[in-house]
């Protein structure tokens, strides 16, 4: 692990723009100025600049319905991010696309899909395109447990490991597939045990320490270079808030949410960076201060913009 005090700095403002954001639109949502629903990432926030911390900016990156923080992680503008939560015209998709399906292929965020499972085929997809024009790109793929049950996923890993496509397959394990619990439908205890029915690596690593899931990715990402084939990671971690913005989560039990919250990925991460002596408190909390006012800035010219015009409604769409 790069011990580079830049990149681990870098690597927790990405952490905390994401907690930050979160928060603010759970705020906003309860204002009634998002429209549609909302999928927090809140607690997640170790997996998505874990990985997005080993790809550059050429690589790609296939989201889902909980997609914020892939978004942020890989370089998305918060303006841009925010307004297009709010359905406003300088959003990503023009206000069209909201929550679940942002994307900006300029920084190799090739979308979000609200379809349980549906990256991983197209995260493939992106790979054979890598292969057959000859570039050292890589695609990762963020999925949850419960998509791990789906056909696509099967199909999808098989042809990439068939074909040996540089894929990084990042299973976002929170336990739950909306509010049923992953050891109701699956008699394994690790997803990444899957890997072995497709002869590719699988790595299960702890999803609330971005060090460890930087790790894990970096190993991938490097394989998957040089021809190797992809790469299954699951990633064990847990969201703080319900399924989407309106479920309760009554489903988990109180000990339980109570110990994962004690495993927070930004405190744990910043106790970690005071301990390298990467970070003083005092430091800490002046990033704190910056991503706040970033934040706020973003809301603002989200909250300022306009919303597009009705006659706009079928432009950009393609039958």
């Amino acid at each position: 692990m790069t011990h580079d005090k830049e990149k681990l700095v870098e690597m927790y403002t990405k952490m905390l723009e994401i907690r930050f954001f979160e928060e603010k639109v759970y705020e906003l949502y309860g204002q009634n100025l998002v429209p549609g629903t909302i999928h927090l990432y809140a607690g997640e926030e170790a997996v998505a600049v874990g990985v997005c911390s080993a790809l550059s900016r050429e690589d790609y990156i296939v989201s889902t319905h909980r997609g914020h923080g892939h978004c942020i992680a890989k370089g998305a503008d918060l303006k841009k991010t925010m307004a297009e939560i709010l359905g406003k015209k300088t959003g990503y998709c023009k206000g069209k696309g909201g929550s679940m399906h942002i994307a900006d292929f300029n920084i190799g965020m090739l979308g979000a899909t609200a379809v349980v499972g549906a990256g991983v085929p197209i995260a493939s997809g992106a790979g054979l395109s890598i292969k057959l024009r000859g570039t050292d790109q890589v695609c990762a793929c963020f999925f949850g447990d419960g998509a791990s049950n789906q056909g696509t996923f099967h199909e999808g890993i098989n042809l990439a490991a068939t074909w040996a496509l540089p894929v990084l397959f990042v299973c976002e394990n929170n336990l739950y597939a909306m509010g049923t619990r992953q050891s109701q439908v699956m008699l394994i205890e690790n997803v990444a045990e899957r890997a072995s029915a497709y002869g590719i690596p699988g790595v299960t690593v702890d999803g609330n320490d971005v060090l460890a899931v930087y790790e894990v990715a970096e190993e991938a990402v490097k394989r998957a270079r040089v021809g190797k084939g992809p790469t299954l990671i699951e990633c064990k971690t847990y969201r703080h808030k319900g399924h989407s913005r309106v479920d309760p989560a009554t489903y988990r039990p109180k000990e339980e949410v109570a110990e994962w919250l004690k495993k927070d990925p930004i405190i744990r991460f910043r106790e970690q960076l005071f301990k390298m002596h990467v970070l003083t408190e005092e430091e800490a909390k002046e990033i704190e201060s910056k991503v706040t006012v970033a934040i706020n800035a973003a809301v603002k010219f989200a909250l300022e913009s306009p919303y597009p015009e009705p006659e706009e409604a079928l432009e950009d769409v393609y039958a």
